[in-house]
């Protein structure tokens, strides 16, 4: 297997069968069918690779909920946004039963999980994680995690994305036991049009959960600029979160400081409601406001 420093591994490409083969196989792959109505079925992601430990624990958390399908990033692709794939041809290999990967990203996995491989039992729910590391306050607009769940929630699916604070070695049990505890709930109830869950869970063992509000994070600004052996400038930016905002019943609030599982609802209605009247009352030099 070919291993990419600083990455998971990526797909073996030996002896995998190919959904989307090259023009000298005539073969057409046949979106799979599943086993048994009376199951839920769910589509899981994440942005860290198929072959991540979270994602791993998350299926084995929700086989019990229903039948699961893994469609996933064939290697990391953290910070990955959610960027889709338009200008390039996707490939995507069966690793096992029920378990794809893809050369794309976690919003292509989607895409393709709920639009292809699950075209003719389309999921009932969409789960991205669980993530190596949290995705708070400014974190969801970068995160490939968060947009695993927005492109199911685009897609009409109920989803949810969740993630782990803290740092290796991880320990998955008590996300694995919310999720399922969750995905239940949600399975059951539904969600209201155009909203996803955003879960996150502080290490240890937490006590409760809350319902929250986006918090606010600080970051270093720091850029690190290097020099290449000939002589180029190269940078690394992005570097380590400071602190966070004290911001009552806010996601980092819950998870940093009172130790409590964040669950956070989000819609995907960006529109800035309470601003409309105030910058329809602009003056623009040249133009009338309609």
């Amino acid at each position: 297997m070919q291993v990419v420093a600083g990455s998971n591994p990526v797909v073996p490409t030996k002896g995998l069968r190919r959904i989307f083969p090259p023009e000298a196989d005539i073969r057409v792959h046949e979106p799979q069918v599943t086993n048994d109505m009376n199951k839920a079925r769910i589509l899981i992601t994440n942005d860290d690779g198929i072959y991540a430990p979270g994602i791993i624990a998350l299926a084995e958390a929700l086989e019990p909920a229903g039948e699961v399908t893994v469609v996933a990033p064939d290697r990391e692709r953290s910070a990955s946004s959610h960027a889709i794939s338009l200008h390039r041809p996707l490939r995507v290999w069966e690793i096992a039963p029920h378990r794809f990967a893809c050369d794309g990203t976690p919003t292509d996995s989607v895409y393709l999980g709920v639009n292809h491989i699950m075209a003719a039992n389309k999921p009932d729910l969409v789960v991205s994680g669980i993530n190596l590391g949290s995705n708070m306050a400014d974190d969801v607009t970068y995160s490939g995690t968060l947009a695993g769940a927005f492109e199911g929630t685009i897609l009409r699916v109920p989803s949810i994305a969740i993630s782990l604070e803290g740092r290796s070695p991880w320990d998955f049990t008590v996300a694995k036991e919310f999720i399922c505890s969750l995905a239940s709930a949600v399975l059951a109830r539904g969600l209201p049009p155009g909203v996803l869950l955003n879960v996150n869970v502080p290490p240890g063992k937490p006590e409760g959960y809350r319902v929250t509000k986006l918090g606010r994070r600080k970051y270093s600004e720091k850029i690190d600029v290097r020099e290449d052996p000939r002589g180029g400038r190269y940078f690394w930016i992005g570097g380590p979160g400071k602190d966070h905002e004290d911001i009552p019943n806010s996601d980092c609030n819950t998870v940093i400081d009172d130790s409590l599982i964040s669950v956070s609802p989000f819609h995907l209605d960006l529109t800035a409601h309470h601003a409309i009247d105030l910058i329809r009352n602009w003056k623009l030099d040249g133009f009338d406001a309609g």
